[in-house]
Formats: C-alpha cells, structure tokens, sequence
C-alpha cells in the first residue's frame, strides 16, 4: 500500500439461516461508520427478503449466490465484491453474534499499523462453548502447527478477522481450496505460506442460547481431515522455505524464537 489513505476497511459477513440476528449486529457495525457487506448464501425466500430489507440500510450492500455454496464461497464472494469497491481490507465477522463488534477498532488498528499481515481473533471462550468444539481445535491447532513448521498462528478456527485483499485474493483465485468450513484453516495457513505476518488478538466469543449452528459433524469433519492431508503434503513441498524463514527469523535481532 502507497500511503494510509489507501486503506480502506469494509466489514463482510456469511449468512446462511442467521438473518433474524443481524439488525443488531448492524446497528453496532454503523456505529463505528464501516461499511457492510452481506452474503446471502442460499436462503430460503424469507431470509432473501429479510436481508434484502437490510440492504436498504446506509452502507450496507448485498451478495447473493445460489444454491448454498457454503461459508467459505460465501466469504470470498463477499471480499470479490468488497476489492472490487475499492475496499482494501476486509473485516470477517460471523452472522450470529458470538463475536465482540466492540473489538472490531483493536483488530483495525493492528492491521492498519502492519496493513500487510492478516490480523485474527484468539477466542477467549465462556461457559458457553460446546465442550466437543473446543477439544476438536485442539486436534486443528497441532495440524497447523505442522503444516506451518511454526507456532506463529496460535488460533486458525476463529472467523473473526480482518485480511488484506490483494494478497487473499491472490490465494483463493489461484489455488484450489475449501469453499466451507475448512476454509477458516486452509486460507490462514495458505497465507502464512505466502509469508504474510500474522497477528493474533485475544476477544471473547460467547455461543448465544438460540443459535443455529451450520456445521455438519460427518461432512464438514470429512472436508476438514481431507484438508489436513493436502496441507500436509503442501507443508513437505515447502520445507526448505519454510524452515529457512524460520532460520532468518532467529538471526533477525528482537524477533522472537518462539515462532
């Protein structure tokens, strides 16, 4: 980026059976002044209509696609259209309310300051946390710390982000990844491979008591044990990178060894 006039910040969302929880989400995005993308990713004609109603609002913009293409198509045709706006960077936040609006300004303030990282939630989680959720990112947070040869990305699950554009784009356009719920993954480790710093903050993540999940235990498990081995692989092929990066990085005085 030239100067910090070029940074451009929008918010995208994924919708898909949340629409009825996101008039509030919206009303404290508008407080902050961001402009808000929504994708509707095949719903049913009810939920068109709400979030068609909610496009009505100032700067708030929708997407759709048809039928259901899953979260991560979802998400990367809401940052398609956010780039194509003019937009630099893109906020990722979840339709269902269990991430903190409130913390959206320390997520931009860390990306503006390294506009060329990727900036993403560390869940600081509740009681609230189903119980099997919460062990299953432990099993993730090992395979991607394989497939990193490094500890830099210390949470790869939270959908609470803010990317850089350009360089995301650049990924998902020219690599075939997943389009649902190992997308959240795939793309974090993808980009770290392309050598993008990664900046994780702490931000609380509460499930709320009505919420609809959209994760399916047998294919969404499925798709993501199928994405571990292809990072695996990609992590052998990129070896010899990785692991002198991570050389250069302990020589570099006042970089930490732990990554």
């Amino acid at each position: 980026m030239s100067s910090l006039a070029d940074y451009r910040p929008c918010v995208v969302i994924p919708v898909y059976q949340h629409a009825r929880f996101l008039a509030p989400l919206l009303d404290r995005i508008g407080q902050l002044g961001l402009p808000c993308v929504l994708v509707n990713d095949g719903g049913n004609a009810e939920e068109s209509a709400l979030l068609q109603q909610l496009a009505t609002r100032p700067n708030v913009f929708l997407q759709e696609q048809f039928p259901n293409q899953g979260k991560g198509a979802a998400v990367f045709a809401g940052f398609r259209y956010a780039r194509a706006q003019g937009f630099s960077h893109a906020v990722q936040i979840d339709a269902d309310g269990q991430h903190r609006v409130d913390d959206i300004p320390r997520l931009l303030a860390a990306s503006c300051a390294e506009p060329g990282a990727l900036v993403t939630g560390i869940p600081q989680y509740d009681q609230s946390v189903p119980k099997h959720r919460l062990y299953a990112r432990y099993i993730t947070h090992f395979w991607v710390w394989v497939e990193t040869l490094s500890f830099t990305i210390r949470d790869s699950m939270c959908g609470f982000r803010v990317y850089p554009l350009a360089d995301t784009l650049a990924v998902v356009e020219h690599t075939r990844m997943g389009r649902r719920m190992d997308f959240d993954t795939e793309i974090v480790v993808r980009l770290y491979w392309r050598g993008l710093p990664v900046i994780s903050i702490p931000t609380p993540v509460t499930y709320p008591e009505d919420g609809i999940s959209n994760f399916r235990p047998l294919h969404d498990n499925l798709l993501i044990c199928w994405m571990h081995t292809r990072l695996v692989f990609g992590m052998l092929l990129r070896s010899p990178v990785l692991i002198g990066r991570k050389l250069s990085r302990k020589r570099k005085p006042g970089v930490s060894k732990a990554s």
